[in-house]
């Protein structure tokens, strides 16, 4: 299938998701509490089949569901999209127990996951890392000291997909000081980093939620020795990196996907509103700087879900380029959004900024995942190594651009939700 055309199973069912949508989920969040978890929400996306649809379809499927709830219920969206990050790691990269045990209870809706990458001192450096896994002689596990923040359904979360610094894979010491990828972001780089899934009630896991500018449940997590051993593990020892950006490399293209689906609520709602707005003895979309405005608006949008669209197909065939395409689809697609957002407030003046109004809910969802997931500046790091370096492979060049890994790896920022 082309990147550019969805056939009519795909369009049917994103017009019957954002109904259900709008009939089943707002509802839902209408009752919540801002900056909690929603537990009934995440339940009934479970029941409606959407959590399953997660693990069980590609990253084309992922950004037409993310694309279609956010038009209606960003809520909803997030609610979504933070399961799938938290337990996409399970579904890839978990033990047979640790797939049996979690993700029947993501599916249905019972256990809601988390994401910890970020922390205080370490975000779009993501390879900085310094939460640190201490070796425990006595249990032959590890013991995790340290923080993270800006963390998706912290404190509230039933387990967490943590990654914390263990050293080099290859031995030199377990606590990670001696021998990882120096020069990569921290004293054992991106290779010293380890996957861990940590149920919520492990000893000495403790975290307080944090009020952001978007009422989400997002908050900081302080681990004070807390226990893991190699049957936490996700994927290899000192492997967490390639655990992180597979997933992210999935998420990247469907965070555009949400932004598309927000710039085209706004776009939506600008051109009701000024085809009605009386002004200068005709309507607002008489005058040809609206017009031409709102043209605008609709171009940059359709642009940026074409770009998400391939690169989720890029993604599903398995195709090299994968961090580039979507790296581009993030940047271009949360820019637009943001662009398109202010816009729109732009024509609906005043009253845009009045507490309840659409955009004015809007324009504070569309700020953050400009950072989230890789922040805009990131996203150009990642875009510029990865063209030097396939310029430099085609003309036998070696370049300065780095590894692969690391210039596909290291500035992810994940961490920050919707």
């Amino acid at each position: 299938m082309p990147a550019f055309s969805l056939d009519p199973e795909q369009t049917t069912w994103c017009a019957r998701l954002r109904t259900l949508a709008a009939e089943q989920l707002r509802p839902l969040v209408d009752k919540g509490e801002p900056g909690r978890v929603n537990r009934p929400l995440v339940a009934a996306l479970g029941e409606l089949g959407l959590l399953a649809r997660l693990f069980d379809s590609g990253a084309l499927d992922l950004c037409l569901m993310r694309e279609s709830l956010a038009q209606v219920c960003t809520e909803a969206e997030t609610a979504l999209a933070l399961q799938g990050l938290g337990a996409h790691p399970v579904a890839a990269f978990g033990s047979p127990e640790q797939r049996g045990r979690w993700l029947p209870e993501v599916v249905a809706g019972r256990a809601v996951a988390a994401f910890a990458l970020s922390e205080p001192g370490a975000g779009s450096d993501a390879a900085a890392l310094a939460l640190r896994a201490v070796p425990d002689p006595a249990t032959g596990g590890w013991r995790l000291h340290g923080e993270k923040r800006w963390i998706s359904n912290a404190p509230e979360a039933d387990f967490t997909t943590v990654f914390a610094r263990t050293g080099d894979p290859e031995g030199l010491d377990g606590a990670g000081g001696a021998g990882g990828a120096r020069g990569a972001g921290g004293a054992g780089g991106a290779r010293g980093v380890s996957a861990f899934l940590v149920p919520a009630d492990r000893p000495g896991l403790t975290g307080e939620p944090l009020d952001m500018l978007a009422p989400h449940a997002i908050g900081g997590l302080a681990f004070d020795g807390v226990p893991v051993g190699p049957e936490d593990l996700l994927g290899e020892p000192g492997q967490g990196f390639r655990v992180a950006m597979n997933t992210l490399n999935l998420f990247r293209p469907s965070v555009g996907a949400f932004a598309v689906g927000m710039a085209q609520a706004a776009l939506d709602a600008t051109l009701v509103h000024t085809a009605g707005r009386p002004a200068f003895g005709g309507v607002l979309a008489d005058l040809q700087a609206v017009s031409h405005q709102v043209a605008e608006m609709a171009t940059r949008t359709e642009a940026a879900r074409l770009l998400v669209y391939a690169a989720a197909e890029a993604h599903d065939r398995g195709d090299p380029d994968v961090p580039r395409r979507a790296a581009m689809a993030k940047l271009l697609a949360t820019e637009t959004a943001q662009y398109v957002v202010d816009a729109a407030v732009q024509l609906h003046g005043a009253r845009a900024l009045q507490r309840g109004h659409l955009l004015e809910h809007l324009y504070r969802e569309v700020r953050a995942p400009r950072i989230y997931e890789g922040a805009t500046e990131v996203q150009r790091t990642i875009i510029a190594k990865e063209l030097y370096r396939n310029a430099a492979a085609r003309t036998g060049s070696t370049g300065s651009t780095g590894s692969t890994e690391m210039s596909s790896a290291r500035p992810s920022g994940a961490g920050v939700p919707a």
